[in-house]
């Protein structure tokens, strides 16, 4: 084979891999083991951009690399398969989820195994399968029969639970619950009927039933994430989505709040996402106060980080969508605060939170009387505050909380300071500092020692007590559409139960619309017998007509790929202790606070039940950057009328890139004039006269990147892809259509999109890893240019050659290596796998670019130096590596080579060039080894002719050696 042919060679090699399962992974107790994961996609339609691959090829660069050195590796890939996408889809065509799902999981396969992965496919899970979610169903049952024991802090079996109940009652359980659990005995426990003792084991379960502020889609039909929604719309489709009170399945996350706040410390991740972590579950010290309502009997529990403030109260703010808010308002206020209440519902709480120009709230007509000094505050319902943190309610300190501030001031409530010296004339002040006034008994006391008395005071009179809090809520765990994963649960008198473990899979039924029905049901209501009849009963109950989030099948699907035919176990357990978690995780930084977080959390309730023996999922994380697109745009003049001398309408006319920015010019707009009338006269034979050219409204046009090569376009597929500018006439710069480029975000709106499949059909998949690599940092932004990728291409024509003779004939040496060779792979070998162990891939490709130039000055051919080089390259270009290393006579497959050893000797210097300065000039230079003492040195130089010719016969005044840099002489 001549040349290096990409066609040929990568194909049979992803077919040898494949048909010898090269990288199939089993437990091999004889190896240490390393666990590679990617975050698996969602495969939509439009299958993979070049963006998408990066943090794979990183991945698989690492995977290969451990391999080499000896490790036991598990590299899978699967699929996020349920999601609104296909179901939207399914909605609009009336094809079945299942169908668009398969055709694009299959689309993605094919362009993944092109790029040369070197993932076990055997391992391949897809969400929807039957197979993978009844192991989705069996943990939701593990979790449904669990609660959380503070004292022992972690998820304990329900059973326990009952039988603690049984022998003393719920006086002694501390345990994570529902806020209105009453006391009982173990007397009045065991008195209760069966679905009385559901029903209270329903409130201390992880998983529960409740009603629930939700975001609400009437279009999607379905709940929405926080995550999906933005500025009040659903972030897929663009539909309005208000917050709605809804019986739904939750887990009880802030359980383990503090437990994933603590488990930060363990990992290996970025710090920007640990913090968004923190920030996201939002642990405040403070304490709860209860202001009685006036005149009633209701009291309102608010939660504050700052008790030392409470004589600066001057209102209550409760969320709109609180309990209290309908039960105080008063029968005046009553139409204003339910017109508020509607209006709030359609703003989302992230909304609320971000908007922090908009002053809104409305008075409820009530008061409420602060415990500290008796005074009467109003209370309001203001979108600011959220039903799902703390309390629902809020006690406003205007003085020292800037939202509070805004709020008082623009309804022209009291702001009174408590803070000593603090200046709110303009502002808030939130400052810690100083002494209290205002503030009665606390008076004089700095913030902190006001702090602790005020809660004292509060837990003396019993009208509140310390307490730590957390931003986070509990998770929603259910949506009202089709594609997802049943929710393994019947009813029986509107009592969730369990299905029995052997019927799982609950099967996601045929239905026949993806629509909720026409009682407002999910789409499951839709289904013919969707029911379940329980062992033993003749009796068959509704099944739960909601299905599971979509973050449901990946919260843990990194234990499936470790065992995934397993049918008797979601994963054996000494698998399970052998891969134990994932080493190296690469992923979108955009998953911190939904995937990451859930993940972690659903790992905790499996490590605490004894079903894993790892406590975090992820040792390592690294979020790689986005690769943006670029795009190209053309330039049409703007023409509003010409005098034309025939019987013809003026075609589109664009101009190169040179005179768009040279437009203003009149020189230049004279020539482009001259010469647009030139092109006119000599290819259409009439003038045309133009006189009316709006240079400042010349049109900037996106255009395909695929039709643009080095920024020159294509006019022949220009015409071809915009047949409607066929008969475009183009004032050319050197013969040339040169366009303008902006890096944006990759998108089909700007034509920017790049396929890899058209990159690797016209250079490879090793040049378009290498070149991924080689575009900038992973964890950074940077824009895809195919200009550059010529430079890559060559290098592997480069690295090709080194193995053949001038006339394409495959040629190596057996000769020993030379000096320089082994300097130049070695100093390769040292670069390329401190560069692996700090995931530094693009200063790589640099190092084995150097390299080859190198040894091809060398004119090296040596069958052990080229050897040794193939193996650093093959993690970053697998298939030219193969083919070559076939080439050398080996039958196996180059993932199986031991990584090269690094020898230090090879670095080293024999011989150090010395410059020679005598009173300041340099005289002479000398060659002398590297091992020589100064005073060898010294000597040496002395005794040069050069030098005694300098001194003259005298002795120096002076003489001074640097070693292995110079030598000075003073005469």
């Amino acid at each position: 084979m001549a040349d290096y042919n990409h066609k040929q060679i990568e194909p049979k090699w992803q077919q040898y891999w494949k048909s010898n399962e090269t990288f199939k992974a089993t437990v091999d107790k004889s190896k240490p083991k390393f666990y590679s994961l990617d975050m698996f996609p969602y495969p939509s339609g439009a299958g993979l951009h070049v963006g998408h691959p990066l943090g794979y090829i990183a991945s698989d660069i690492v995977s290969r690399h451990k391999r080499n050195k000896g490790f036991n590796v598990l590299h899978p890939m699967g699929f996020d398969a349920f999601g609104l996408p296909a179901e939207q889809y399914a909605i609009q065509t009336g094809q079945h989820p299942a169908i668009t799902t398969k055709e694009n999981i299959e689309r993605y396969k094919e362009q993944l195994e092109n790029i040369g992965f070197a993932f076990d496919w055997d391992k391949e899970v897809q969400t929807c399968d039957p197979k993978y979610y009844k192991w989705t169903q069996w943990i939701f049952m593990q979790i449904f029969n669990s609660w959380y024991d503070y004292d022992a802090a972690k998820a304990r079996k329900i059973d326990e639970l009952t039988a603690i109940f049984s022998e003393s009652g719920n006086a002694s359980v501390n345990a994570a619950c529902d806020e209105d659990v009453p006391s009982f005995s173990a007397e009045e426990w065991n008195a209760m009927s069966e679905e009385d003792q559901q029903s209270m084991l329903l409130k201390y379960r992880l998983t529960y039933l409740s009603e629930t502020a939700v975001n609400w889609c009437p279009e999607l039909g379905t709940v929405l994430s926080n995550d999906e929604v933005k500025d009040g719309f659903s972030e897929r489709g663009g539909f309005p989505v208000i917050r709605k009170n809804m019986k739904q399945w939750s887990m009880r996350i802030t359980a383990y709040a503090e437990r994933l706040l603590e488990g930060l410390d363990t990992i290996d991740w970025p710090e920007p996402l640990k913090e968004m972590q923190r920030n996201w579950i939002g642990k405040s010290k403070g304490a709860e106060v209860r202001f009685q309502v006036e005149n009633s009997d209701l009291e309102i529990e608010v939660f504050t980080t700052r008790i030392d403030t409470i004589f600066g109260v001057t209102f209550l703010s409760l969320a709109p969508e609180s309990d209290l808010t309908a039960l105080l308002t008063t029968p005046e206020q009553k139409e204003a605060v339910e017109a508020y209440v509607a209006q709030a519902a359609t703003r989302s709480e992230r909304d609320r939170m971000a908007d922090v120009k908009t002053i809104s709230g409305v008075f409820t007509g009530s008061y409420a009387i602060n415990p500290y000094n008796g005074e009467k505050v109003p209370v309001w319902v203001a979108d600011y505050v959220l039903a799902g943190y703390g309390t629902g309610a809020v006690m406003a300190v205007p003085c020292g909380d800037q939202r509070d501030y805004d709020f008082a001031k623009h309804f022209d409530l009291p702001i009174v300071p408590v803070i000593k010296d603090a200046d709110i004339s303009e502002q808030a002040d939130p400052t810690k500092e100083g002494t209290m006034i205002n503030s009665g008994f606390l008076d004089g006391l700095t913030c902190l020692e006001a702090i602790d008395k005020a809660i004292a005071f509060a837990e003396e009179k019993g009208v509140g007590k310390g307490k730590i809090n957390y931003r986070i809520r509990d998770a929603i765990f259910a949506r009202q559409r089709y594609w997802g994963e049943p929710v393994p649960v019947y009813f029986k008198n509107d009592t969730p139960y369990l299905v029995a473990e052997k019927d799982l899979p609950i099967i996601l039924p045929e239905v026949d619309k993806y629509l909720p029905t026409e009682d407002g049901d999910p789409p499951l209501g839709r289904a013919e017998n969707f029911t379940y009849t329980p062992e033993g009963e003749n009796e068959a109950y509704p099944l739960e007509m909601s299905t599971m989030p979509g973050w449901a099948g990946s919260s843990w699907y990194w234990y499936r790929y470790m065992d995934a035919h397993n049918e008797n176990a979601f994963i054996d357990k000494d698998v399970q202790e052998y891969w134990e978690n994932v080493d190296l995780y690469i992923g979108g930084s955009e998953h911190a606070t939904g995937h990451l977080l859930y993940s972690r959390f659903w790992n905790k309730i499996l490590f605490d039940l004894g079903h894993v023996n790892q406590e975090e999922p992820f040792k390592k994380l690294i979020n790689q950057g986005m690769i943006q697109g670029r795009s190209n745009f053309v330039y049409r003049l703007n023409i509003q009328s010409n005098t034309i001398f025939a019987e013809a309408e003026l075609p589109p006319i664009f101009v190169s890139k040179h005179y768009f920015e040279q437009r203003k010019s009149p020189e230049i707009q004279n020539e482009i004039i001259q010469r647009l009338s030139k092109l006119f006269l000599d290819k259409h034979g009439y003038t045309v006269h133009f006189n009316n050219i709006e240079w400042e409204k010349t049109s900037v046009i996106h255009v395909d990147v695929n039709i643009v090569h080095n920024d020159e376009l294509s006019l022949e597929a220009f015409k071809n892809w915009r047949p409607d500018l066929a008969d475009a006439e183009f004032i050319l710069e050197d013969g040339k259509y040169i366009c303008g480029w902006e890096v944006e975000k990759m998108s089909k709106s700007k034509y920017n999109v790049v396929n890899p499949d058209d990159i690797i059909e016209r250079y490879g998949a090793d040049t378009l890893r290498l070149y991924e690599m080689f575009l900038g940092p992973l964890e950074q932004f940077k824009p895809w240019n195919t200009n550059g990728i010529d430079g890559v291409r060559k290098f592997l024509g480069k690295l090709w050659r080194l193995f053949h003779n001038g006339q394409g004939e495959f040629e190596v040496s057996d000769a020993a290596p030379s000096k320089d060779e082994l300097k130049s792979l070695h100093k390769t070998i040292k670069k390329a796998e401190e560069d692996i162990e700090r995931y530094s891939f693009n200063t790589s490709v640099s190092t084995f670019m150097i390299c080859v130039n190198e040894l091809s000055a060398l004119k090296c051919n040596n069958r052990a130096v080229l050897e040794d080089l193939l193996v650093v390259i093959s993690p970053y270009a697998p298939h030219i590596t193969e083919e070559l290393w076939s080439l050398l006579g080996h039958e196996t497959s180059i993932v199986d080579a031991p990584y090269p050893q690094f020898n230090e000797e090879y670095l080293k210097e024999s011989d150090i060039e010395y410059p020679v300065m005598i009173n300041g000039k340099m005289r002479t230079k000398l060659q002398l080894s590297a091992d020589m003492s100064k005073a060898e040195i010294e000597a040496t130089a002395l005794a040069d002719e050069t030098v005694q010719k300098w001194l003259e016969g005298k002795p120096p005044k002076k003489v001074i050696v640097v070693p292995k840099k110079i030598v000075n002489l003073v005469v």
